[in-house]
């Protein structure tokens, strides 16, 4: 199953995953994220711009959701999606659709969905040094897509109430709350993720309604590493692949 330019690797106790090795390797944006998504046992999503699955895989593995779309403007990437739904025993609850995001209808879908997650390209075209790879360049750089196109594409497939999960870049933070502004995506929880006590944020995790009525709650900012262990509420996380109650407030 393995072609030459792949590994598989044990993501967790549950899962293993097959990566490009030219390729975005999952990281701790795609983890939080996952963990980020409240249960919602008999819906149905939506991962934009998917890469290997991972998202949707994490999600499926503590039953956040029924059935997943994983959506990849990469065909080699659309089908190690799919070979690692068969590997993990999901082929029957992820699907992956090989299309452009900016392209995507509720049809493509069967119907609108209840939950949308993405982790986006953080960065601009023009932004940082042009990656060898042409797939880690699609995954990192706006080539096929900045946010706004993500959160057009959400709104789009999105029912009324739905939820729309996203992972973002503080210093870019500006640039999401407008796009999600344009598409009646109301902000309505936000967490803030830093490296270590004296680190700057890195990472900004949002939950946003389609449709709500405003306000937002902002939880206490996620510290990864204390005197140089791993915290405790960080520790938790990664054990339950779920924010802690307190993190996840009805809203």
């Amino acid at each position: 199953m393995l072609r030459t330019n792949e590994t598989l690797d044990a993501v967790n106790e549950q899962l293993r995953l097959i990566q490009r090795k030219d390729g975005l390797r999952y990281g701790t944006d795609a983890y939080l994220l996952a963990a980020y998504v409240r249960p919602a046992a008999s819906a149905r999503a939506v991962d934009l711009g998917s890469g290997t699955g991972i998202i949707p895989l994490l999600c499926l593995a503590k039953n956040k959701f029924a059935h997943a779309y994983a959506v990849e403007v990469q065909e080699e990437f659309a089908d190690i999606i799919g070979r690692n739904a068969a590997i993990n025993e999901m082929a029957d609850r992820l699907t992956p659709l090989y299309k452009d995001l900016r392209e995507l209808t509720a049809a493509d879908l069967g119907g609108q969905v209840s939950i949308v997650t993405a982790n986006p390209p953080y960065m601009k075209t023009n932004a940082g040094k042009r990656n060898d790879s042409d797939a880690k360049y699609i995954a990192r750089h706006e080539v096929k897509g900045g946010v706004d196109d993500f959160c057009a594409a959400a709104a789009r497939v999105l029912k009324h109430g739905g939820s729309f999960y996203v992972v973002w870049r503080p210093d870019r933070l500006s640039e999401l709350m407008e796009a999600l502004a344009r598409h009646k995506l109301e902000p309505k929880r936000m967490s803030l993720v830093q490296g270590d006590e004296n680190a700057e944020p890195g990472m900004v995790l949002i939950e946003a309604k389609k449709g709500a009525a405003h306000g937002m709650r902002i939880s206490p900012t996620l510290i990864l590493t204390q005197n140089g262990t791993q915290s405790a509420r960080a520790a938790q996380i990664y054990q339950t692949c779920s924010w802690s109650e307190s993190d996840l407030w009805n809203i």
